[in-house]
């Protein structure tokens, strides 16, 4: 990620560098310029997709109203609209980093204590299941649901760990964190103290 970063600060850069020789509106310098502008987005595109998509529309958005602008030959306009896809290319790139450290750090949190979690109702379940009293409000027909219940959230689990070895931490987050609610109502069940 830093490289592609490196490479979004470059392309910037050039870009500011062929808008300062581009006095004279020349065309070619105009296309030179949103050409490496798209190489910045392009560069910086590939993580945020998964991170920060509005943020790849908003500069593929940008980079769009430069090649309008050069089709009318505002090429004031065009390099205006470059300089803004680069920034905001630049600006998606670091997004995509924070927002991935933070998806990150939540995946940590859910993957240290859930797995605990549900150690612990397992436990409870097998020692109901074994003659140890059940709490108020709770029947064997109930025991049985929570059982259910839990197979359900550990399948979960399992798909929540599947999507996150895949890469895929927004699908992990939102399954894991859909776990972490329905664990904390089974738990309540399953008297718990909190």
């Amino acid at each position: 990620m830093a490289r592609k970063m490196r490479w979004v600060v470059s392309g910037a850069m050039g870009i500011a560098l062929l808008a300062a020789g581009c006095g004279s509106r020349d065309r070619e310098a105009t296309e030179a310029a949103i050409n490496a502008t798209q190489a910045a987005v392009d560069a910086a595109q590939v993580d945020a997709e998964k991170y920060v998509p509005e943020q790849v529309q908003a500069a593929q958005g940008a980079l769009q109203s430069a090649r309008t602008a050069l089709a009318k030959n505002d090429y004031d306009g065009a390099l205006a609209a470059a300089r803004d896809a680069a920034n905001k290319a630049k600006e998606m790139a670091v997004a995509a980093v924070e927002k991935k450290k933070e998806w990150e750090k939540s995946w940590a949190e859910l993957n240290e204590s859930i797995p605990k979690s549900l150690e612990q109702v397992r436990y409870r379940l097998y020692a109901f299941s074994h003659g140890a009293r059940l709490p108020e409000g709770m029947d064997k027909d109930g025991l049985e649901e929570a059982q259910e219940e839990y197979a359900q959230l550990k399948q979960s689990w399992g798909e929540a760990t599947g999507a996150a070895t895949q890469g895929n931490l927004r699908e992990a987050i939102e399954k894991g964190t859909g776990v972490k609610e329905a664990l904390a109502e089974l738990r309540e069940t399953l008297g718990f103290k909190t």
